[in-house]
């Protein structure tokens, strides 16, 4: 499946990815982002993020586990625990490499709380896997995959002056991690497909809402942002 962003769409997914296209620019102008290619983003900014997206991804790959207890395929209960033990494996091989880059250990790393988006984002994805019906769990899964493909394609292209920075854009802007993007939004189509309306509204806003917090989080890392009091 190829993506393509059309000005009429031609599947739900397509559809979905109009309904952000604000969010999405958003993103690559938040000095997270750009920072990241120009070598500007702070190191300490860069470390907050990576260790909460750390425990991002634990809670992440459970949401993908409930979604793949709820998958009527036994391709797609395949596909998406394989997902949930990458995020855990692969996600983890690569947050350690940072890791001792910043002279981090994973004790510290575990010791550390939640920041107040990290808290509020995967609650959520987590509410939506335990209490509502599959399609609606896969909406509000898919920015996480998409957004991140697309915000690394974006940054392969220009490349990073820090070598630490362009390792994490070599990751997301990956042919290997692209093809499961395709794989996420293929079912999304399928199971999008036979549904009415009313349905599709509530992917909509589970789509919108999970893209919302997309951005919060790199503002999240850019912010070091910790509980009020």
């Amino acid at each position: 499946m190829t993506v393509h962003h059309r000005s009429s769409p031609r599947t739900f997914t397509d559809h979905l990815w109009q309904s952000i296209t604000d969010i999405f620019d958003a993103i690559l102008a938040h000095p997270f982002i750009s920072g990241l290619t120009d070598g500007s983003l702070d190191r300490a900014s860069f470390q907050f993020y990576v260790i909460q997206d750390a425990l991002y991804l634990r809670e992440f790959a459970r949401a993908l586990s409930l979604l793949a207890a709820k998958a009527p395929l036994e391709e797609h209960i395949i596909m998406f625990t394989e997902h949930a033990s990458g995020a855990l494996k692969v996600e983890r091989a690569l947050h350690e490499s940072f890791f001792r880059d910043l002279g981090l250990t994973e004790e510290a790393v575990r010791a550390t709380p939640m920041a107040p988006t990290n808290l509020a984002y995967t609650s959520y994805l987590l509410a939506v896997a335990y209490s509502r019906p599959i399609h609606e769990v896969i909406a509000a899964l898919l920015p996480c995959y998409w957004i991140y493909w697309e915000v690394g394609k974006r940054l392969l292209a220009e490349g990073s002056s820090d070598p630490l920075y362009q390792r994490w854009i070599d990751t997301y802007g990956a042919e290997d991690f692209g093809q499961l993007v395709e794989a996420v939004l293929e079912v999304t189509n399928q199971w999008a497909e036979p549904l009415d309306e009313s349905a599709r509204r509530a992917m909509e806003r589970h789509f919108l809402t999970t893209s919302r917090y997309e951005w919060m989080f790199w503002e999240m890392g850019y912010r070091r942002e910790t509980w009020p009091v």
